[in-house]
C-alpha cells in the first residue's frame, strides 16, 4: 500500500501506483491527502476557471468550425493555470488549478456538442435563434455531468490502472510540473505567439494560401482533371498541433480513412461513372464525369463514412453493456443502501448525493420538455417524445463517450449524434412531424444529446485528473454547471457571430460535422430518397474493421472529413513520433515529448484564439486580395511557411531535456 501524504504542501511526484492496476488489499493515495483540507474553491479559481471557459469556447467554436476538429482545452488551460499561480506567487495551488482547469474546461465539451449539430440549421437554411442554441447546449451540458457522475467510482475508481486516459495523464503531468516550477509557461507563450501570427496572417492578411493541392503542378492538375487524384493539406498551425497531440497511431487511422477515400473510392466512383448518361444516387443531379474529386466525395464516398460513424458508435453501446450494469447497481446501493453506502465521509471520494442528481435530472427533464414544448415543436405529444429519445440516447452514451476517453481520448460523440439524428428522424416522421419542422426539432434534440455527450467524455478527464491529484470530487461537481452556463451562451454568441461574417453556406467554414448532418436529415425529413445503400456500405466496412481490431470510428471519421484537415494531423503526428524516438534514452524521449506537446497546445490556442480575432476584424476590414490569395503561386509560398513552421516544432521540441520535467 502506497503511504499517504502526510506534510503540509502536496508532493510533486505522483505515487508509483498511480498508472498501475492496484493488487488485492492495496489502495492508491493521492498527491492531495484524503485526510487534509486544500485550498480549491476560491473566488480567485471560479473567477479563472470562468475566464478560461469564455475564451476557450470562443476559440474552440472557430476552430471547430473553420477546421471540423475541436480540441480539447483541458492541456492549454492546465498549463495557464500553472502559469498564473507561478506569476501571482500563490502558494499550495495544485487544488485551485485543478478547479480552473476543470471549470474551464467545459469550453470544448459545450463547442463540439453544439458546432457539430446547430450549424447544420443555417445549412439546410432554417430558422435559427440565439435562445435555441443557449438552451439546447445548456440542457445538454447540465444532462451530460448528472448522467456521468453515477459512473465516476466506476472509470476513476474501479478501474484504476486498466484505462489510460492519455488527456487526462498530459494534463495531470502539467499540474504536477507546475508544482515544481520550470520553463513551461514560458515555452506555452512563445509557441502561442507564433502560432497565433502564423494563422492570423493567413486569415486576415492572406499572404500565404490556408490550403496547398496538387494542383499546383501541372502533373497534378492533369491527375485531378483525368483520374480525380488530388493530395490536398491545411497549412494552419492550429491543426497541426492537433495532430501532434493525437499521436501517430490515431492521426495515421483517419488519414487512412481519408485516404481510402481519395485514392481508392473517388477514382472507381469517377471510372465506373465515365459511361453513365444520366444522375447516379440519391438527390443527385450532376453527371459524375463533369464532377470534380470534391463533388464526388460529397455526394458518393462521404456518405459511406458517415454510415461508418453511425454503425462505430452502435458497436460502442454493446461493448459498454457491462459497464452500465456495472455503474447503474452501484448507483442503486447508494440510493437504498443505507448510511453504510450513501456516508462517504471520505473527502476525495465524496460525489454530489444520489438524491440531488435524480432530483436534478428531473427538473433538467422538466425544462427539456418545457423547451421543445413552447420554443421548438409546439406540440405535446411531438414534445414528450423528443424528451424521451433526449433521456434514453443520452443514457445509454454516456458510458460509450466515457469509455472512449479513457481509452483513447477520443469522444466519437459525432457518430452517436448521426445516431440519435436518424433514430429521431425516423420515429417523428412515423408520428407526423415533417418538413423544416421535423428538421429543426431532430437537429436540436441531436443538439441536447451531442453536447450531453460531449460533456460525459470531457467530464471524466476532469474528475480522473481530480482522482490523481487527490482533489474533491463534489467540488468539481458543483461548479461545472456555472462553467456550462457561460460556456453554452459564448458559443451562441460565436456561431450566430462566424455566420454573419463567413456564412455556413459560403464554404468558407468547413463544419464537416454539421455539414454531415444535414446531409443525412434532409431527406430522411423531406420524403426524398435517402442514400441507404451508401450507409449501409460504411457500417458493414466498421464490422470488418472492428474485427481485425483497427478502431473504426477514427477510419470512418477519417473518410467523411475533408482530406486537407486530416493530412496535417499526420504532419503533427509524424513529429510527435519523430521527436519521441531519436534518444536511446527513454527520459530524454519523454521530455522531448512533453517540451512537443507544450509547443503544439501553443499552436491550439494561439492560432484558434487569434482566429476569432481575425472573424471579428472581417466585420470591418478585409484585407486579403483575393486573386493572389487563390493563386498558385500563394499556395507555393504556404508549403515554404509550413515546413518552416514543422522544422520549428521538431527542433524546439528536440531541445526538451529531462531535468524540466
Amino acid at each position: 500500500m502506497s503511504e499517504p501524504n502526510t506534510t503540509n504542501q502536496p508532493a510533486t511526484k505522483l505515487p508509483s501506483n498511480a498508472y498501475t492496476e492496484l493488487k488485492e488489499g492495496e489502495e492508491y493515495s493521492p498527491i492531495m491527502s484524503a485526510n487534509k483540507t486544500y485550498p480549491e474553491v476560491s473566488a480567485y479559481s471560479i473567477l479563472t476557471g470562468l475566464v478560461m471557459a469564455v475564451l476557450f469556447s470562443a476559440a474552440a467554436a472557430y476552430l471547430g468550425l473553420k477546421i471540423g476538429q475541436v480540441f480539447e482545452a483541458a492541456i492549454p488551460i492546465a498549463i495557464i493555470a500553472v502559469g498564473l499561480s507561478k506569476t501571482l506567487k500563490r502558494k499550495g495551488a495544485l487544488g485551485e488549478n485543478i478547479i480552473i482547469q476543470s471549470v474551464g474546461s467545459t469550453s470544448g465539451v459545450i463547442v463540439a456538442g453544439a458546432i457539430f449539430t446547430i450549424p447544420a440549421l443555417y445549412i439546410l437554411n432554417l430558422q435559427v435563434d440565439f435562445y435555441k442554441i443557449f438552451l439546447s447546449s445548456l440542457f445538454g451540458g447540465m444532462l451530460g455531468i448528472l448522467f456521468l457522475i453515477p459512473f465516476r467510482k466506476y472509470f476513476v475508481k474501479e478501474m484504476h490502472g486498466k484505462f489510460p486516459f492519455p488527456e487526462a495523464t498530459a494534463t495531470t503531468e502539467i499540474l504536477i510540473a507546475g508544482e515544481k516550477g520550470g520553463s513551461q509557461a514560458f515555452v506555452l507563450l512563445v509557441s502561442g505567439i507564433i502560432g497565433g501570427v502564423y494563422d492570423f496572417i493567413i486569415a486576415s492578411f492572406g499572404w500565404w494560401s490556408e490550403v496547398f493541392t496538387s494542383r499546383v503542378i501541372p502533373v497534378g492538375q492533369e491527375l485531378a482533371d483525368k483520374a480525380k487524384l488530388v493530395f490536398k493539406i491545411n497549412v494552419g498551425a492550429a491543426v497541426t498541433g492537433l495532430g501532434y497531440i493525437v499521436g501517430l497511431k490515431y492521426s495515421a487511422i483517419i488519414c487512412a480513412g481519408s485516404f481510402v477515400s481519395w485514392y481508392v473510392l473517388i477514382p472507381i466512383v469517377s471510372y465506373i461513372g465515365q459511361g453513365l448518361t444520366v444522375p447516379l444516387g440519391a438527390n443527385v443531379t450532376k453527371l459524375i464525369p463533369a464532377m470534380t474529386a470534391e463533388e464526388i466525395f460529397k455526394n458518393y464516398v462521404r456518405h459511406i463514412g458517415i454510415g461508418g460513424i453511425a454503425m462505430a458508435g452502435i458497436i460502442g453501446i454493446v461493448r459498454s453493456s457491462k459497464i452500465i450494469s456495472s455503474a447503474f447497481s452501484l448507483a442503486i446501493k447508494e440510493i437504498f443502501g443505507g448510511k453504510l453506502a450513501s456516508a462517504e465521509n471520505v473527502r476525495t471520494q465524496r460525489d454530489i448525493p444520489i438524491i440531488i442528481i435524480a432530483s436534478g435530472i428531473l427538473v433538467t427533464a422538466i425544462m427539456i420538455f418545457i423547451f421543445f414544448q413552447f420554443g421548438v415543436v409546439f406540440n405535446l405529444t411531438y414534445a414528450l417524445i423528443g424528451l424521451l429519445i433526449v433521456l434514453i440516447v443520452s443514457f445509454l452514451f454516456t458510458t460509450v463517450a466515457a469509455n472512449a476517453i479513457a481509452i483513447v481520448g477520443t469522444n466519437p460523440v459525432s457518430g452517436m449524434t448521426l445516431v440519435t439524428l436518424i433514430l429521431s428522424s425516423v420515429v417523428l416522421v412515423s408520428v407526423g412531424l415533417k418538413g423544416e419542422f421535423g428538421m429543426v426539432a431532430a437537429l436540436l434534440i441531436g443538439g441536447v444529446v451531442c453536447t450531453a455527450l460531449s460533456m460525459a467524455g470531457g467530464f471524466i478527464t476532469d474528475l480522473k485528473i481530480g482522482y490523481w491529484l487527490g482533489s474533491s470530487p463534489y467540488k468539481q461537481q458543483s461548479w461545472k454547471f456555472l462553467g456550462t452556463l457561460l460556456s453554452a451562451a459564448t458559443v451562441g454568441g460565436v456561431i450566430i457571430l462566424l455566420d454573419k461574417i463567413y456564412s455556413f453556406n459560403s464554404g468558407a467554414l468547413a463544419a464537416p460535422q454539421a455539414n454531415a448532418m444535414a446531409a443525412v436529415i434532409k431527406p430522411l425529413m423531406s420524403n426524398q430518397p435517402a442514400p441507404w445503400a451508401l450507409y449501409i456500405a460504411g457500417a458493414l466496412l466498421a464490422l470488418i474493421l472492428t474485427s481485425i481490431n483497427v478502431p473504426a470510428l477514427a477510419f470512418a471519421l477519417g473518410m467523411y472529413i475533408p482530406l486537407e484537415l486530416n493530412t496535417p494531423l499526420l504532419v503533427g503526428g509524424l513529429i510527435a513520433h519523430f521527436v519521441s524516438t531519436r534518444s536511446k534514452s527513454e527520459a530524454i524521449n519523454t521530455a522531448r515529448r512533453e517540451r512537443g506537446t507544450l509547443i503544439a497546445s501553443g499552436f491550439i490556442a494561439g492560432g484558434a484564439l487569434m482566429g476569432v480575432v481575425s472573424a471579428l476584424l472581417h466585420l470591418n476590414f478585409n484585407w486579403i486580395n483575393e486573386a493572389w490569395y487563390e493563386s498558385h503561386s500563394a499556395e507555393i509560398v504556404a508549403i515554404v511557411m509550413y515546413t518552416a513552421l514543422c522544422g520549428y516544432m521538431a527542433w524546439d521540441s528536440m531541445r526538451g531535456k529531462p531535468d524540466e520535467l
